[in-house]
């Protein structure tokens, strides 16, 4: 394992850059927090990183992006082509029978693959793996030809039962390269070797779609990093809340789709479980999207796919997140129907909220905070902007959301943040009570820029405990980069039978698997105190058409596996009685899928380096007091400098807590303790 060095995590959203260095030899850090530069990352992505000195004297960066999650929700991603056996043309739009609205014959799905750009091309593999029709490469190479006239970037190759014999899409990949114009050409046994054909036609795409879009955002990054002369490595963030290396995220960019999110969830979940808060609900507020996840028992939600948007389904483990359009940046408007609106439209970074005075003159929910004086104008986050606009803010709430409502400024703007806490609150919900989880045994983690200014609409909204706001709630996400453990995580489809299994056949796959898995891991070159190695199958009983996830306990070493028959049935029984209260003697189980996981785990951060200082008092954090709106009039606010406040104090509020990176607002029928790890717990009065 590599030895401690110097490392960055940056988190780029769509408004801010944020960033958590960490010298892991003498466990010191420090933080940062700058715009950032839509269109350009880069510049912020460099700008913050020279607050911690000399680029080149740094051993490893870890990036958590939004750029696959935002190119997907705003379907800017690549010009797809897809190649594909015959009669499978439409599986994009067929997907599995859902609809958008699910009780109307009405609304509408555009895949992101359109129609002239999908090719038929001879071909028949059987689901055996048997070869009926060996695969018309002429007619690959013609169809991938003639995508490219048309202005296709990206090629997706997708034939039928290709998981049980890859050989036919080789050959067309093989093909389609000798006459494609970049590198971006993939099949679905080299992205996802599965079962199921939509969402391995989905996830396939939707990779490709994203190919063009991380590949130059990512040369942009490198290109920019050598020009400070670094040589340390470079690393992403993946959606399973795992680290991997550049060139795997060139490779499968879909494994991106919600870095950022993941990072900040990793980091949350560590801060909560130190803080005895097992059973948590985090919210990232940032400046475009506010993401939503659920940790039970000090462990995030993997799921085995996710669909980011109305059918755009990416099947790859990642950390359940539910994302909503609902940032500081999402714009305030009234529609046709005259009722209020918040987002999902954003005003990103560029130009911003109205009070950054950058051009924008829609009225944002960033506005509404600063006019209500929750946000200090005077001492804006990111350290860009010496003073935010407050009059500029008022006028722009006047004219697009007062008037139109007949309502006073005032009025107005807590009208944006009560409609921005509902669906905050509906997000959460929709992850804790329709999921059969009672949310007064939950607490919330409020972080990103924005979070912590609605902590207690959170709590009286969703009826939680309690809110646990992280020392530095507007880097948690960068934090999360650095604690993240290296992960990297494989399947492919078996599709046997459990009764009469070869059970040395087996084990032989699970160690080549393994091997597979670890070596990509060992390439991270990031300190690591060991790696471990995880098995799970997807099994039914046969006549059934989904699947148990299915933990194995077994293990390799010294190139064998002590994997059992017995061993197998133990573990399907154990999770399907856990699932559905009871098994089914007699009938026959199959393995579909042998899902291999190799996670690199990080030496352990010591929370407590974030700990509060015991030598101050609250008064000498007591910076002043101003009038801030709350339940339809003024209060006079205490304000505090939150990261003075000692270690075991209590504030009542009304309150506001200022820092660099983010704010918290205690409302009046709250109050607010620190605890050892610095973390602010945010509870009602008794």
């Amino acid at each position: 394992m590599s030895n401690l060095g110097t490392i960055v995590g940056v988190d780029v959203g769509g408004t801010f850059t944020d960033l958590f260095y960490f010298d892991e030899a003498q466990g010191r850090f420090r933080t940062n927090k700058v715009p950032s530069n839509r269109g350009d990352e880069a510049v912020g992505f460099l700008d913050g990183l020279k607050g911690f000195g000399e680029i080149e004297g740094l051993d490893s960066i870890v990036h958590g992006t939004t750029v696959g999650t935002n190119a997907l929700l705003e379907r800017k991603g690549a010009k797809v082509g897809l190649i594909t056996t015959e009669g499978f043309r439409d599986v994009l739009e067929m997907r599995r029978r859902d609809r958008r609205h699910t009780w109307g014959l009405w609304g509408d799905f555009v895949p992101v693959v359109e129609r002239d750009f999908r090719m038929e091309v001879a071909e028949r593999t059987l689901a055996d793996g048997t070869m009926r029709a060996e695969v018309d490469v002429a007619a690959v190479r013609a169809a991938a030809e003639k995508l490219r006239a048309m202005g296709a970037e990206a090629l997706a190759i997708v034939f039928v039962n290709a998981f049980a014999n890859p050989q036919n899409e080789e050959k067309a990949v093989a093909a389609a390269r000798a006459v494609w114009h970049n590198e971006n050409v993939a099949c679905s046994t080299q992205i996802l070797p599965e079962i199921r054909e939509f969402e391995r036609t989905s996830t396939t795409v939707l990779n490709a779609y994203l190919q063009p879009v991380v590949g130059s955002y990512l040369g942009k990054l490198e290109k920019a990093l050598e020009g400070e002369n670094f040589a340390g490595r470079f690393h992403i963030v993946q959606s399973n809340g795992g680290v991997m290396s550049t060139e795997t995220a060139r490779r499968l960019p879909a494994r991106t789709a919600l870095s950022g999110p993941a990072a900040g969830v990793i980091a949350a979940a560590a801060i909560a479980e130190a803080a005895g808060f097992p059973n948590v609900i985090t919210g990232d507020l940032g400046g475009t999207s506010f993401d939503v996840s659920l940790i039970a028992d000090g462990k995030a939600a993997l799921a085995a796919q996710t669909t980011i948007d109305f059918g755009l389904v990416i099947r790859t483990p990642m950390i359940e997140i539910t994302t909503i359009g609902a940032g500081g940046g999402s714009i305030a408007h009234v529609d046709a129907g005259g009722l209020l609106q918040v987002g999902p439209e954003s005003a990103g970074s560029r130009p911003g909220p109205v009070c950054y005075g950058q051009g924008n003159t829609r009225p944002t929910l960033t506005d509404a905070n600063v006019v209500l004086g929750r946000i200090n104008a005077d001492r804006p986050i990111g350290g860009k902007l010496a003073r935010l606009d407050v009059e500029a803010a008022k006028k722009a709430i006047e004219e697009h959301v007062a008037k139109p409502l007949g309502l006073g400024v005032m009025e107005a703007a807590e009208a944006i943040v009560r409609i921005a806490d509902s669906r905050m609150a509906g997000a959460i919900r929709l992850m804790s009570i329709e999921r059969g989880h009672d949310p007064q045994k939950f607490a919330a983690v409020p972080f990103g820029g924005g979070g912590a200014l609605h902590v207690s609409a959170l709590i009286k909204d969703v009826g939680l405990k309690a809110a646990l706001v992280p020392r530095y709630p507007g880097v948690t996400s960068a934090l999360g980069c650095v604690i993240a453990d290296i992960r990297h995580d494989q399947v492919q489809t078996l599709n046997i039978f459990l009764d009469g299994i070869d059970i040395e056949a087996v084990g032989t796959r699970m160690v080549e698997e393994a091997d597979k898995a670890r070596a990509v891991v060992e390439d991270a070159r990031l300190s690591m105190e060991r790696i471990d190695t995880l098995f799970e199958l997807d099994m039914h009983y046969v006549g059934q058409t989904h699947t148990v996830r299915v933990t194995l306990p077994a293990r390799v070493e010294g190139g064998k596996s002590d994997v059992s028959a017995e061993m197998i049935r133990n573990a399907f029984e154990t999770a399907y009685q856990a699932s559905f209260s009871r098994l089914l003697p007699g009938v026959p189980v199959r393995i579909v899928n042998l899902r291999t996981s190799a996670i690199g785990i990080r030496p352990s951060f010591d929370l407590k380096a974030l700990s509060a200082p015991t030598d101050t008092t609250v008064s000498s954090a007591t910076t002043g007091t101003r009038q801030v709106w709350f339940d339809g009039g003024w209060h006079d606010t205490t304000i505090y400098a939150r990261l003075e406040l000692p270690e075991g104090c209590e504030i009542q509020g009304p309150a506001i807590l200022e820092q660099p990176d983010a704010t918290t607002v205690v409302s009046p029928e709250f109050r607010a303790r620190v605890d050892l790890y610095g973390n602010v717990i945010v509870e009602r009065k008794a």
